[in-house]
């Protein structure tokens, strides 16, 4: 769930960079007390992701704009199909148009693509993760996007998870290092976050399992025949997450070799919007 007071200023801010003074071409040709209809038109197949954003962004437009919702959030959508009836005053639905596009066809690209993903690995224990590779600042909103398409929210940001990385390791002087001052950061500050450490090699794999004390171990840049050894080592004492060098194309080799996640940040920045139109009646 997308926190209100996240969503009432990302949206404050795209209507000052679009509406700014006010919205001229609509003005001078359209008298105010008009009243009309506008249907948001699907005009590609997909998943709808979206429409809750949509309901908050008319509000805030006007209170004077109501939406006929035919078409919830996570359901699957094809060319032609109607989302929802907007309603209200012309130069209201005029000035809400973009903005509520804007946040739409990007959330849907991403629910689509998430999608494609999750289709793929039915059957598997594998569950699909994003990661922070999002647009700054609508972190929050590309991640629901995620979730409306059955993946699932690897951490928002620095602060809720510890993952220790490669240039964390080797700034830190190695794994075991790592380890040791990351478990005594959190107890020194009484916190509680999981960590995740990222191996780069079998032997990496080996120096945790003799360490433990994380989470989480992430299988980075793994071939898949490194990838089932890991898994087999590690057997069930920690949870697995591969990531890097996996496509759509090569996913199911890895989902085969046990992994509990895969991380894939091109859910979020790689994404194509989905085609979507509001068209007047």
């Amino acid at each position: 769930m997308i926190p209100e007071s996240y969503l009432l200023s990302l949206i404050e801010k795209a209507y000052k960079e679009d509406v700014g003074n006010g919205d001229h071409s609509s003005l001078c040709c359209i008298n105010e007390a008009v009243q009309g209809k506008a249907n948001l038109l699907v005009k590609e197949n997909g998943i709808i992701a979206g429409v809750e954003v949509a309901k908050v962004v008319c509000k805030y437009y006007s209170d004077k704009l109501s939406m006929k919702i035919h078409i919830h959030d996570g359901l699957t959508v094809n060319s032609g199909d109607i989302v929802f009836t907007l309603e209200g005053p012309q130069l209201d639905i005029l000035c809400a148009e973009r903005t509520l596009l804007n946040f739409m066809q990007r959330m849907s690209g991403i629910a689509t693509e998430t999608a494609k993903y999750v289709t793929k690995l039915k059957g598997y224990k594998t569950k699909i993760l994003d990661t922070r590779k999002t647009t700054p600042g609508l972190r929050l909103i590309e991640k629901e996007a995620v979730k409306i398409g059955g993946g699932m929210n690897h951490r928002i940001g620095l602060f809720d998870m510890i993952m220790l990385k490669d240039n964390h390791i080797d700034f830190a002087g190695g794994i075991e290092n790592a380890i040791i001052k990351a478990n005594q950061y959190l107890k020194k500050k009484q916190l509680d976050l999981k960590i995740e450490i990222e191996t780069r090699t079998l032997e990496d794999v080996k120096e945790v399992l003799r360490i433990g004390n994380v989470d989480r171990i992430m299988l980075d840049n793994f071939n898949v025949e490194n990838t089932r050894k890991a898994v087999q080592l590690i057997k069930d004492r920690f949870e697995t997450e591969s990531s890097g060098g996996i496509t759509f194309e090569n996913i199911t080799d890895y989902a085969e070799c046990g992994v509990d996640f895969i991380s894939v940040g091109a859910l979020t920045h790689q994404i194509k919007s989905l085609d979507l139109s509001l068209k007047a009646v």
